[in-house]
């Protein structure tokens, strides 16, 4: 005789798998909801990334009357660049210069930073040929301010900066999550080679490790986690960002981001161990005092081993010192100050790449390479190939998701992550929720609206996919 089972028993007496599908679903939707959250912010950052990668070539198309320049003549001499200072100071007679940067190559203005009175800056361009103000501008209104304010808050001060690091942080999810998705998922894709699944698939297989780089080198840059880190190495002895004594002031211009990242402003002098270096007291009557100018820090700065085009921050006050910063834009390593008396025109003291501490080091490659700017052309080249891949990213995923969600659903895969069945996949979500707080905290909300709300409102669980 043959016993019959119940399918219903054989059911309930069949544990539910925590490998294979079971993970592979549950993945699938936290790489889901991951995307469906980060994905606007992430095209904006991809977006304003290309922009803020060919800075150097938008500015001078879009104002050519400002940042180009042509010599009136063959035999034209350019003027010295105290002359040029001269010019600006009797057309902004309110302001005050902060630096100037040289004219990065033939045919192209000087550029003076000015702190208004108003507290907004502005960048003022000069002709070399006859020391001739050709205009100025708000550095964060051009299309490559705007791309930074964006890149960097969505326009929306703290509010938007945090936005950006809960975004990074779940991007960093969507990242990994998407590695598993592609590897479980390659035999399926074998036999659908050329869905749009496929393609999805085989762009992040590139774009995510670029993307994981980029958002990890980004972090020193975040206003919580990168203070918050900042504090800690700060009270190990060490630092992310290299602590120049005698950067008195920084370029105001946010067009060029070429410059050393000095940070001397969020670290307060008398927290470092070496002296503010400071010009020597002047001797004499003001008339009899050797005054160096810009010429003399730019030609002192040279001799020293500094590229060109040099930045030049001004003294800020009478015991204040030249800071003069070298093109770094192809080496974080070349980054050098050299800090110049304004009086005798002597080296005070220099600050570089080799006195940076061993972390800052790492953060200043990071960043290089995070602008695409570490290894000339090749870098940019790769940077600009992740920020397109992104976008495409971005793209493909939501139309993914619109041509297969289902009527009256948003179409979220099923399934919960095997944390009781896997303790080694519960460590690792608490680990990145304790090195993310952002990510941890918003995991914690997320589970808290799905057991507390979602799963006890049917309807509102059968749209999300809760099961």
């Amino acid at each position: 005789m043959t016993t019959q089972l119940n399918p219903a028993l054989t059911r309930a007496a069949t544990p539910r798998p925590t490998t294979g599908s079971g993970w592979f679903r549950a993945f699938w939707r936290w790489h889901f909801y991951a995307a469906f959250l980060v994905a606007p912010v992430l095209l904006i950052l991809a977006v304003t990334g290309l922009i803020y990668l060919f800075r150097f070539q938008l500015e001078p198309l879009i104002n050519a009357d400002l940042m180009k320049v042509s010599a009136p003549s063959a035999d034209s001499i350019r003027q010295p660049y105290a002359n040029q200072l001269a010019a600006v100071e009797r057309s902004f007679p309110d302001a005050t210069v902060v630096s100037m940067t040289e004219p990065r190559s033939e045919g192209r203005s000087t550029v003076f930073s000015l702190a208004m009175p108003d507290e907004s800056t502005r960048d003022v361009f000069v002709s070399p040929y006859g020391a001739e103000v050709l205009g100025s501008l708000d550095p964060d209104t051009t299309v490559s301010g705007s791309a930074v304010r964006l890149h960097g808050e969505l326009m929306a001060g703290t509010w938007g900066e945090r936005l950006i690091e809960l975004a990074a942080c779940w991007a960093i999810v969507m990242a990994i999550t998407g590695y598993y998705l592609f590897w479980k998922g390659r035999r399926a894709r074998s036999r659908r080679p050329r869905s749009l699944r496929s393609r999805h698939a085989r762009i992040g297989l590139v774009a995510g490790a670029g993307l994981l780089f980029l958002l990890v080198s980004g972090l020193p840059w975040t206003g919580f986690w990168g203070e918050q880190a900042q504090s800690i190495a700060t009270s190990g002895g060490t630092s992310f960002w290299s602590q120049d004594r005698g950067a008195i002031s920084d370029p105001a211009s946010t067009l060029d981001e070429s410059l050393p990242h000095s940070h001397a402003t969020d670290i307060p002098w008398a927290q470092g161990a070496s002296p503010v270096p400071r010009s020597s007291d002047p001797t004499g009557e003001p008339g009899e005092r050797s005054i160096a100018n810009l010429d003399t820090a730019l030609e002192v700065a040279s001799d020293a081993g500094l590229r060109h085009p040099m930045t030049v921050a001004l003294p800020g006050g009478d015991d204040g010192v030249f800071s003069v910063l070298g093109h770094a834009f192809d080496a974080p390593s070349d980054e050098r100050t050299v800090h110049v008396d304004q009086y005798g025109g002597d080296v005070v003291s220099t600050y570089g790449f080799e006195d940076y501490p061993t972390l800052a080091k790492v953060v200043a490659q990071g960043i290089g390479l995070h602008e695409g700017r570490s290894f000339g052309s090749w870098s940019m080249a790769g940077s600009t190939l992740m920020c397109v891949l992104v976008i495409a990213s971005c793209v493909t995923g939501p139309l993914m998701w619109w041509r297969r969600r289902p009527t009256g659903s948003i179409g979220a895969p099923r399934g919960r992550m095997p944390l009781r069945a896997s303790p080694v996949l519960l460590i690792g979500l608490v680990a990145l929720g304790i090195l993310l707080p952002f990510f941890g905290l918003s995991v914690l909300v997320v589970l808290l609206l799905d057991q507390l709300v979602i799963r006890r409102l049917p309807w509102l669980a059968a749209r999300l996919g809760a099961s």
